[in-house]
């Protein structure tokens, strides 16, 4: 028999840092790989997949599991460095089985799984899936509607079947503390399916967020699922030079579309900056920097850079410009950098300490002497002015960034000097273990298949 302390609901798994035996960090837990059975015996659980300090997603078997309490996965420390891909007989639990309408075996009645339990059987390090929680829908006269209980595995049927009309509201619960990049990352490695539900599920301003740190097929993957309507208030929502990138990745046709249901200040911003080259200053910017009027106090200027939706980069310095203060605006003046607004009293005008010192950049200027300029002057923006001295917008040090690393930056790992963060010969995890890399007896495919 199973004890309760062995048991353990998935859901409080998810993003939980795995460490080895000496206290050392591996990685962090994004799903569970089980393998579902035949009839109504409990899945094996097969491990854990683990995204590491470099971001690569790889597999830890149960095997290599000694320890799961406190918050925390303890391993034995030995892991094979190759890169997660999942088979066509394993199922992702946290990706694949919450959200799932099944049925109790003994009413009949369709329920929805909130969440799923582990738990280690007696005298091995073998894990299964024993208990479902799962939610009811409308009942009888006594039940109240959403009543929740737990049940065994075997007590309900449906997991075998395809996924249909799966939601994702207890997948988003799980995932809902992400940062929008670490989101994007979990999102990216769903099913094309699953990617389009959790989206749907989203609010515009969460679903922007994410879709400004996911790789270019994704995104257009997802917006080009939305409803047209849905997809131009996402687009609003979106950061106006993201939004123009993506927009710009999209069949003419259908960018036409998209822009003519925007709001017209939205779809103006989109339209000027997909009108300068992609690798140049206007092409890079964004139209929403923080922007005052040269009567504005330094108090004033705090109130708008402590505002939570604005990035560090954008936050860090505010530009003086002669009204209008919207973007193109009236004549540019100088930057007033955060440092300075915090030396200064809170009445203190802003056009009294801007500084007028730093050049201006013109629409037109190449990535390189853009990069070089924030790299001479230690700046994390630039201001961008036209032919007039109006300010048009701001280039940021991440969209900088974002131009100077590969465009597949997102899925390779970062060089740290380590031979675990290479890019293995052979990505096949049934295969035989890549030259050099530290695998244990019983880290092969023998570890997740049988049962």
């Amino acid at each position: 028999m199973v004890s309760a302390a062995s048991r353990v609901y998935v859901s409080h798994l998810a993003g939980v840092a795995v460490f080895d035996p000496n206290g050392d960090r591996v990685g962090r837990v994004r799903d569970l790989v089980a393998m579902l059975r035949v009839g109504r015996r409990p899945p094996r659980l097969l491990g854990l997949v683990v995204e590491v300090l470099s971001r690569r997603r790889i597999f830890v078997p149960m095997t290599r599991v000694t320890g799961v309490e406190s918050g925390q996965v303890i391993t034995t420390g030995v892991v094979n460095m190759r890169r997660f891909e999942r088979r066509p007989t394993e199922t992702l639990v946290l990706g694949e089985l919450l959200d799932r309408r099944v049925r109790l075996v003994d009413s009949g009645e369709e329920v929805t799984v909130l969440d799923v339990a582990i738990s280690q059987l007696p005298a091995r390090r073998d894990w299964e899936i024993d208990k479902v929680f799962v939610r009811r829908g409308k009942g009888g006269p006594l039940r109240r509607r959403g009543e929740t209980l737990t049940c065994d595995w075997s007590s309900v049927t449906g997991f075998s079947l395809e996924e249909a009309g799966q939601g994702a509201e207890s997948l988003l619960a799980t995932f809902d503390q992400l940062r929008p990049a670490d989101f994007a990352n979990m999102l990216h490695h769903l099913s094309p399916k699953r990617r389009a539900e959790v989206a749907a599920a989203l609010d515009d301003e969460r679903l922007a967020d994410v879709l400004e740190e996911l790789p270019e097929d994704d995104r257009v993957e997802v917006i080009g699922q939305l409803k047209e309507q849905r997809a131009a208030d996402v687009l609003e929502a979106m950061d106006p030079d993201d939004a123009a990138d993506l927009v710009a990745e999209l069949p003419e046709r259908e960018q036409e579309r998209l822009l003519a249901l925007m709001r017209p200040r939205d779809a103006a911003d989109v339209r000027r900056l997909m009108s300068y080259e992609e690798r140049t200053a206007g092409g890079l910017m964004t139209t929403e920097p923080i922007v005052l009027r040269p009567d504005a106090t330094v108090a004033d200027a705090l109130a708008r850079v402590r505002m939570s939706e604005l990035s560090p980069a954008l936050a860090a310095q505010v530009y003086v410009v002669r009204p209008p203060d919207q973007t193109p605006t009236g004549k540019y003046l100088g930057t007033v950098h955060f440092q300075r607004l915090l030396r200064d009293p809170p009445f203190t005008l802003v056009s009294s300490i801007v500084d007028t010192d730093l050049q201006a950049l013109p629409p037109e200027t190449e990535l390189s002497t853009v990069t070089s300029h924030l790299a001479t002057y230690n700046l994390v923006a630039v201001p961008v002015v036209d032919e007039s001295d109006s300010l048009l917008g701001a280039v940021t040090v991440d969209d900088v960034l974002d131009h100077l690393l590969p465009t597949d930056w997102r899925e390779r790992e970062p060089q740290l000097g380590m031979d675990v963060g290479r890019e293995p010969a052979r990505e096949d995890r049934g295969g035989g273990p890549e030259p050099g890399a530290e695998t244990a007896p019983g880290n092969g495919p023998e570890d997740r298949d049988g049962g």
